[in-house]
């Protein structure tokens, strides 16, 4: 007689399987609720292996959602970092002739990924000035709100919503993300060195990296008091960036290395 049999990931405890998009949202909001979960608690639960837990984990990791911890994870700490808010009322002018030189990059009919942030909302601001006839794809409601009225077409991403950012993050954003081709991205970050662009915000460095990967053309928005910044999450290597919009131009060693990656420098003009 054949031995019957069983694995964790044939069981059938009579409770349906959830998508891996709704099984990582229950894990992100099992981590408001309490400090720590953990793999064989949520593999029970969600009739799942526990091979596909580590994998849920590590996704969620690699987005800055979660920070791994030994059988299971923990929310991410952080220091305090300002809110979108505290962001625009800092550095106004600068922000402001960013936003006005990234919008010149902009050709009518262009589809274009803004992700959330206070130059990024500056830029949008100057498209919706010029009325510039684009597709917009953002995961930030300002963004959205601000081009939505104008000769922009707006596809607003779904996902986690982050009050103090006022944008959406998590895998149901990354996804759709995934889902277009696009000509250019506009980013923004938390900090600028010579390893790259990173971010401090939960979830921001994963939205960028899907949008740096689907466009065509790709450009950091970044103001010059963030040179030489390293936030908590690599966002990726100066080589994946057409051109950085800025106020001042880098130097020492910051210059030296965006001439070695062939990114172009874009300063802006004195009001």
């Amino acid at each position: 007689m054949p031995k019957t049999q069983t694995s964790e990931r044939g069981r059938d405890n009579g409770q349906a399987r959830l998508k891996k998009t709704e099984r990582r949202r229950q894990i992100l909001l099992e981590l408001k609720l309490r400090p720590h979960v953990r793999i064989s608690e949520l593999s029970e639960r969600f009739n799942v292996s526990t091979e596909t837990l580590r994998r849920d984990f590590d996704a969620l990791a690699d987005e800055g959602l979660v920070a791994r911890a030994h059988g299971g994870a923990t929310a991410p700490t952080r220091g305090h970092y300002p809110s979108l808010n505290e962001r625009a009322n800092a550095r106004v002018e600068e922000r402001e002739r960013i936003g006005r030189r990234a919008a010149d990059l902009v050709r009518d009919g262009e589809t274009v990924m803004i992700d959330s942030g206070s130059t990024t909302i500056e830029m949008a601001r100057a498209l919706a000035y010029r009325g510039t006839p684009c597709t917009v794809i953002t995961n930030s409601i300002p963004v959205a709100m601000t081009l939505g009225h104008g000769a922009a077409q707006v596809l607003l991403c779904p996902g986690e919503y982050l009050a103090a950012e006022s944008a959406v993050i998590g895998t149901e954003t990354l996804e759709f993300l995934g889902r277009f081709n696009v000509d250019r991205c506009m980013i923004g970050s938390s900090g600028f060195s010579e390893e790259g662009p990173s971010e401090t915000v939960r979830g921001f460095a994963a939205v960028k990296r899907v949008m740096l990967h689907r466009a065509v053309e790709r450009h950091l928005l970044i103001d010059s008091e963030k040179f030489g910044r390293k936030g908590l999450a690599h966002v990726g290597d100066l080589s994946g960036l057409q051109s950085i919009v800025v106020d001042k131009r880098p130097q020492d060693a910051l210059l030296s290395a965006l001439v070695a990656a062939e990114v172009e420098i874009l300063v802006t003009e004195e009001s």
